[in-house]
């Protein structure tokens, strides 16, 4: 199986400058690879392709000097970039009728990372026990190595973020079995004031990072909202907006990952409600939705619940089922009785059979139920293969 692993750069002012260059120079041969497939089926009306682009490119570092500090297999993999773009494009023009998107040009500053599709091969090296890292044509870059790497190096990404700089190593490693569990749980998403409730009666908090930040956020925005449009101070203030975003997201992703993973660790089958995330986005509960990010959630746990895939094969995965969310918080799970009750209303009595239960445990105990192919409770549909 291959895993990434994402670190922080801390290069010097020379070494930056050398990474928003090689930057540059990429996006240029990017934007130059659709230009030359376009004009060559508009004039001649022949189409050219990944591999003619790729033998045209000593030709290119010889008419252009800059291009030589930046390895071969580098400006490969930006060839190979624009062409899984018109690959996407192509696909699109077949499955619809109207507009397929075009590939687009690259504006300046819109292209913020580049590949080394063999790391060892292309000049990526960990020095110093992993305190530093060789990039080629840029040099011996400050690295913070805070998880250590497990497998073999394959590829390494450097990745800008702002003005922050990544290296993303992809590694080929030996997978890990997830600890044997035959459990199953049904969960409930919420906004407020949990983000999430089990079957179980398990709830968690809902953290609302963006709620928490909102007026910080507000005075921020204010504050570049009086800078003169690309001034110094105008693009100081947008960098400590953005930045500060950018912290919001990094909580709330981190605060995913933990809680799906520990719903992977105990349950071998986790069902969910089939939620219209899009939908809800637009509704009036939208900045609760949003900032409780289910979309991102659901995707994470997913990811972590198929586990590894050997030959197609999944070994060790658990099992994540999305189910019908319509009216599972209004049936009650011990008779099925149906009753409409307002938001506002968090306990309740069922009438028809007299249980007292917590609405949120009781829907995600009706989205368990939903799961169940049969009595037994073995064999659940729509499960990942």
């Amino acid at each position: 199986m291959r895993k990434a692993f994402k670190y922080r750069l801390y290069p010097i002012k020379p070494q930056a400058k050398d990474l928003e260059r090689a930057l540059e120079l990429c996006r240029q041969l990017y934007n130059a690879a659709p230009q030359e497939r376009r004009e060559a089926y508009k004039k001649a009306g022949k189409t050219v392709g990944f591999y003619e682009q790729k033998r045209s490119l000593p030709e290119v570092r010889a008419a252009l000097p800059e291009y030589k500090r930046l390895h071969s297999q580098v400006l490969q993999d930006v060839l190979h970039r624009a062409d899984r773009a018109f690959q996407g494009f192509f696909r699109r023009l077949k499955g619809r009728k109207g507009k397929a998107g075009f590939p687009r040009f690259k504006g300046k500053g819109r292209y913020d990372s580049f590949t080394f599709p063999q790391a060892y091969a292309t000049g990526v090296k960990l020095q110093e026990g992993g305190k530093r890292v060789f990039l080629f044509g840029i040099g011996s870059v400050k690295l913070k190595l805070h998880r250590p790497l497990a497998g073999k190096i394959k590829t390494a990404t450097i990745k800008r973020e702002e003005k922050e700089w990544y290296i993303v190593f992809v590694c080929e490693a030996e997978p890990k079995p997830f600890p044997p569990s035959e459990e199953a749980v049904g969960i409930d998403l919420g906004t407020n004031p949990y983000f999430l409730v089990a079957s179980n009666g398990e709830k968690i908090e809902a953290p609302r990072y963006y709620q928490r930040t909102q007026k910080k956020l507000a005075e921020k925005q204010k504050e570049l909202s009086r800078k003169r449009r690309g001034s110094h101070r105008y693009l100081k203030a947008r960098e400590g907006l953005a930045k500060f975003h950018r912290k919001v997201a990094r909580q709330r992703r981190d605060f995913h990952h933990k809680v799906a993973r520990s719903l992977v660790n105990r349950y071998g089958t986790i069902v969910h409600e089939d939620l219209n995330v899009l939908g809800l986005a637009r509704s009036r509960a939208a900045k609760g939705v949003l900032d409780a990010g289910w979309a991102q959630f659901l995707s994470i746990l997913a990811y972590k619940a198929e586990g590894h895939r050997v030959s197609g094969k999944v070994l060790a995965g658990r099992r994540v089922v999305g189910v019908d969310p319509k009216h599972t918080s209004q049936d009650c799970p011990v008779c099925g009785h149906r009753e409409k009750r307002p938001l506002w209303v968090r306990e309740f009595t069922c009438p028809a059979c007299g249980t007292l239960l917590h609405r949120d445990v009781a829907a995600a105990q009706n989205v368990l139920a939903r799961a169940w192919a049969g009595p037994s409770g073995k064999g659940v549909a729509g499960a990942i293969p």
